[in-house]
């Protein structure tokens, strides 16, 4: 899945004087309220961290409550999404005009009526709502299913994604993997269909003019005949 980044840092985590015994442990814990929430510093989520204390030395800061500073090195995994990248997720809750879907467990995305492709039709089967396609009878989207979905945009405030399955590389991953419909672009498939057609009216063309051939043929033959029997009588 793509939207996903491990990177290295060089922090600096101030503490308050109170936690000086316990260093470590107040460090970690400001690291940990910066979890799966948007940080503009690090233009995403951070998911996870492992850091290094670089020194066991701290610079004390002037003020009214002198903190100290701490420097870190840091590997930080950060979910940082971006338009027209291919997010997977799964489907939480399905209706006749939206797909809503959770993405690593803390992210929420809806796909709109208007950014599913027109190959799905919504159905219900069994009693449950379903976005069945119409191409594929087995390529099904229902609640549970896993998805893959292209970002339109996100709302970094409330971690909410707009997504889109207008792709033809997009859908239940379940089928995707088994049909091999993500490694082939939409692009490569429209092309080879039109080879095709060319193709094939190529050899009716072929095939036609060859039976216009024969027709002529058969006609001067007849012609030829009739002379000679015209000539001998």
């Amino acid at each position: 899945m793509e939207g996903l980044t491990v990177a290295e840092g060089d922090l600096m985590v101030y503490i308050h004087p109170s936690k000086a015994a316990k260093i470590r442990h107040a460090i970690l814990r400001q690291l940990s309220s910066l979890l799966f929430t948007y940080d503009e510093v690090f233009e995403g989520v951070l998911l996870a961290y492992e850091v290094n204390i670089r020194s066991k030395r701290a610079k004390i800061l002037p003020g009214l409550i002198p903190y100290f500073g701490v420097k870190l090195k840091a590997n930080l995994l950060i979910f940082s999404p971006k338009p027209d990248m291919l997010l997977e997720g799964k489907v939480v809750k399905l209706g006749k005009e939206s797909i809503h879907v959770i993405v690593l467990g803390f992210s929420s995305a809806a796909i709109m009526l208007e950014d599913i492709r027109e190959e799905f039709k919504h159905k219900i089967k069994h009693g449950a709502g379903v976005f069945a396609s119409l191409s594929h009878k087995r390529h099904v989207i229902k609640v549970g299913s896993m998805i893959r979905f292209l970002v339109k945009s996100l709302d970094e405030e409330i971690l909410h994604i707009s997504g889109s399955l207008m792709p033809s590389q997009t859908g239940c991953i379940r089928w995707l993997s088994k049909h091999g419909a993500e490694d082939e672009p939409e692009i490569n498939r429209s092309l080879k269909r039109q080879r095709e057609r060319e193709i094939k009216m190529e050899i009716e063309e072929r095939d036609s003019k060859l039976n216009n051939e024969g027709d002529q043929s058969a006609n001067f033959s007849r012609a030829h005949k009739s002379r000679k029997r015209t000539a001998a009588e």
